[in-house]
């Protein structure tokens, strides 16, 4: 793969730049409640030298009810400074969870107008096979400045989607796995209806990437979304159960230069818990 610091770099990358002095790194890992694994206590025994933490949960708008939506401005940039992150840091996000969660930090530093931001391409599962260093030291974090501009045309609410699947005229892409999408089993959080956003197409996120953990070559992914039924000329919409795997394709679409996409933060969480917006079921 040709590595791109503003999208996805690897382990040999990284391996090259450890000791850049402004580089930053996160592990953004986060695991579904039923797995019962702890993404902290997982990062204290075990992460790549000087990485940071950051917290989905714990970084999120605290004025919803829903799970992990995106911080406020000021929140991000008090978190930010803590953790020793600023203007001219080139930051590597990976993550070591099944949900691939370090897109969606990716995501929420590209909301926040930050774009020398790349994830690493197979996580620390890939970083460990190689026998590459990792420690169980926390970091030495010094207060540092960061401006953000928030890009608000990156994210859409349930207003905007509910009227992008009335007309028509978007790409509305759910990155959940089939059986969930066509609405033929329970939901993992209780009290959702099953289904679909009226119009979406499936495009589940494990089949982005390779056996290994790595994401398929730019073509691959294009022939995805285009085998998905997705029509890559339209400007797209992601969602998925609760914002964090629609991330993965918002890089995805990123990655085969296509600018024009928003997430869903809400997406099945929102959607399929209120009674008045029309669901659909089956591959339609």
């Amino acid at each position: 793969m040709q590595d791109d610091p503003k999208t996805l770099v690897s382990t040999d990358w990284l391996a090259a730049h450890l000791n850049d002095p402004d580089l930053r790194i996160i592990d953004a890992s986060w695991h579904m409640p039923a797995t019962g694994r702890d993404a902290r206590a997982e990062y204290d025994a075990v992460h790549l030298p000087h990485a940071r933490f950051f917290d989905i949960d714990a970084i999120s708008d605290k004025r919803s009810a829903l799970p992990h939506m995106a911080p406020p401005v000021e929140m991000f940039i008090s978190r930010m400074r803590a953790m020793g992150i600023g203007d001219g840091h080139q930051i590597v996000i990976y993550d070591n969870s099944d949900v691939r969660s370090a897109f969606r930090v990716w995501w929420t530093f590209r909301l926040m107008g930050k774009t020398d931001v790349a994830v690493l391409d197979g996580g620390l599962a890939k970083w460990q096979a190689e026998g590459r260093p990792v420690e169980d030291m926390p970091p030495i974090m010094r207060d540092r400045h960061i401006t953000v501009q928030r890009q608000a045309a990156l994210v859409r609410d349930v207003t905007q989607v509910a009227a992008a699947s009335k007309l028509g005229d978007h790409a509305i892409i759910d990155a959940r796995a089939p059986e969930r999408f066509r609405g033929e089993v329970d939901e993992p959080r209780p009290g959702l209806r099953a289904g679909h956003i009226p119009g979406a197409r499936n495009l589940p996120f494990g089949r982005l990437f390779n056996a290994d953990g790595t994401m398929i070559a730019p073509e691959a992914i294009r022939t995805a979304y285009e085998e998905a039924g997705v029509d890559l000329s339209r400007p797209a919409i992601t969602t998925c159960g609760s914002g964090v795997t629609a991330a993965i394709l918002s890089f995805a679409l990123e990655r085969i230069g296509h600018r024009n996409h928003s997430l869903y933060d809400g997406s099945w969480t929102e959607w399929g818990s209120f009674a008045d917006l029309n669901i659909a079921t089956g591959d339609a």
